[in-house]
């Protein structure tokens, strides 16, 4: 079981950016929305969590992307955080009964983590999460 990462997207309009992913995963949803929607998870792959208040309109704050506030919290779906200057999605939908797959958005204005800065974090992120798999 190994995850992959679809060719990612890129467009801008005006000053604002917006990349796409779509990234397979070789674990359930419910193991993959830990790594995206807990301070532990986001840190073991991402980046270090200054607060991370798990709820709808909660606090959030990732080192080197922003502090704001949570704009969808979907249990095991969706976790959408917006922060300064940019917004960041991370949607979960299932794939078979043990993989699944994660439809990735970063909105940003200005400069940014680019495609290959979000590539490197999520084959992290497979990495971690292949190794969560006992596998």
């Amino acid at each position: 079981m190994s995850g992959s990462i679809a060719q990612g997207t890129s467009q801008t309009h005006g000053n604002t950016h917006i990349l796409h992913f779509l990234v397979r995963l070789p674990r359930p949803m419910e193991d993959v929305w830990t790594a995206v929607a807990t301070p532990e998870g986001i840190g073991a792959w991402c980046t270090a969590v200054g607060v991370l208040e798990p709820r709808l309109d909660g606090a959030v704050s990732l080192r080197g992307l922003g502090a704001g506030r949570i704009t969808a919290w979907d249990v095991d779906r969706v976790a959408e955080y917006t922060v300064e200057g940019g917004r960041l999605r991370f949607h979960l939908e299932r794939d078979g009964t043990a993989e699944s797959v994660l439809r990735f958005t970063h909105e940003f204005q200005g400069e940014g983590p680019t495609d290959m800065d979000w590539r490197r974090k999520f084959e992290q992120l497979i990495a971690v999460l292949g190794a969560g798999s006992g596998a």
